[in-house]
């Protein structure tokens, strides 16, 4: 039963991409949402990377 439920709000969701036909996002996330590195993680990784050149 639930998976007829799951199945008919997937219908829903996408059932007006039928009318569009080539005019469909590729993603239905938000494109401007770009995650990096940030300045902490980068640090981070530059320490240990040098750190280990050092004892290697």
């Amino acid at each position: 039963m639930v998976a007829k439920q799951r199945i008919r709000m997937a219908n829903e969701k996408h059932s007006k991409n039928i009318t569009l036909r080539g005019n469909v996002a590729k993603s239905t996330r938000n494109i401007l949402e770009e995650k990096g590195v940030g300045p902490w993680l980068l640090a981070l990784f530059i320490f240990v990377v040098c750190g280990s050149g050092q004892f290697h």
